[in-house]
């Protein structure tokens, strides 16, 4: 992770693709926090709650694996993280404060994952994309946000990840 100083903000790097090439399924985000940039993994802030809505989602003990053994089991299951800011200004985590981004070209994708056909957007921001992806010839779903700033409970949050099921559990 670099950090430069430009005026009163910080130009941050985010985190490289963790996309199996067997994907199917990847589920893309805003930009780290910066609990997960000072970790170097994806969803590190234990208020999130992705590990535990796809685990839930798998029947996976996600949440309770470290790190590695978290992308381990996401490839397995053909599942691969990613986001859609690769750089930006930014002081703090909130995906509001984003300034001047730097967004992530797909143009390999298709070549390292070619049987990618869903791309998830975990939230609102991610979900600018949508057609931007869709026009690559993507499937799109748009999730609610995993982040403990996005205040729908955790039992709303679960029902709508579930549209995840068909194409995790019993790909094609």
């Amino acid at each position: 992770m670099a950090h430069v100083r430009v005026a009163d903000s910080m130009v941050k790097h985010g985190l490289p693709p963790a996309i199996p090439p067997a994907a199917r399924v990847l589920l893309l985000g805003s930009f780290p926090g910066e609990e997960s940039l000072r970790q170097s993994q994806y969803y590190a802030h234990p208020r999130n709650q992705f590990w535990r809505l796809l685990g839930d989602v798998l029947g996976e003990p996600l949440a309770a694996l470290p790190y590695a053994g978290r992308l381990r089991r996401l490839a397995r299951h053909r599942v691969g993280v990613w986001d859609i800011i690769t750089g930006c200004e930014r002081e703090g985590s909130l995906d509001g404060d984003i300034r001047n981004a730097s967004f992530a070209q797909f143009d390999w994708l298709a070549r390292h994952a070619p049987k990618l056909r869903l791309i998830a957007l975990n939230g609102q921001k991610a979900g600018t994309a949508r057609k931007r992806i869709e026009a690559l010839g993507y499937q799109t779903l748009v999730l609610p946000s995993s982040s403990p700033a996005y205040t729908l409970s955790y039992e709303q949050k679960l029902a709508a990840w579930q549209a995840l099921r068909p194409h995790v559990l019993h790909p094609e």
